[in-house]
């Protein structure tokens, strides 16, 4: 662990849950929204999903843009699966080193998301025994529900002012480096996550 350290933020996709793109990519070409398959494909997202993730457009008018692009005639519960399909899981592994944690820090989720992937990473993915996902974290701070996405640092900043955290006794994990890069001008300490596994080993 990295010095004097008193909270950890943790990003959500690859640190947390796995992700898929080649099951996601699969399961649009199954509904028949091929056009939309080659831009999970192209790493293309945040053309398409930008908006989606900074809480600028419904998950029913997703729905529709996905319909739009691709012709196709999915229904809205066939479209939402799809997407879903990018998520994995949160391993067991994770989720009871989030409750060894906790013990002696305070713990944050600061992640770029949708709706339609936060309800499944609730429902699915955070369950454990007993717990759920806020008695892993004393804040969830979501994209969508904020309007920001990282890298801007005005949602780091957001988050720093929320949860009334000091900057330097922060430590921030992401998977993207240039979310990493942010939050370090901010003076928090950062930690690229490259393999999903390094923070478990090195907090």
């Amino acid at each position: 662990m990295k010095q004097n350290v008193k909270n950890i933020i943790f990003d959500l996709g690859c640190v947390l849950v796995g992700l898929d793109k080649q099951r996601c990519v699969r399961a649009f070409e199954q509904i028949g929204a091929e056009d939309v398959a080659s831009y999970v494909r192209d790493h293309r997202t945040a053309d398409l999903f930008f908006d989606i993730e900074t809480g600028r457009m419904t998950t029913e008018e997703f729905c529709d843009e996905v319909r739009s692009m691709s012709r196709c005639k999915a229904e809205n519960k066939e479209i939402v699966w799809a997407w879903n399909q990018l998520l994995v899981d949160i391993p067991d592994e994770k989720k009871q080193h989030l409750v060894d944690l906790k013990r002696e820090y305070r713990l944050f989720l600061l992640s770029n998301t949708n709706d339609m992937h936060w309800q499944k990473c609730v429902k699915d993915f955070f369950p454990y025994h007993n717990l759920g996902v806020n008695d892993y974290f004393e804040d969830v701070y979501l994209s969508y529900k904020l309007q920001l996405a990282k890298p801007d640092r005005r949602i780091f900043e957001a988050v720093l002012m929320h949860s009334q955290l000091q900057a330097a006794e922060t430590l921030f994990i992401d998977d993207v480096k240039e979310n990493c890069e942010s939050a370090a001008q901010l003076g928090i300490q950062v930690m690229h996550e490259t393999t999903g596994n390094d923070w478990i080993n090195a907090c």
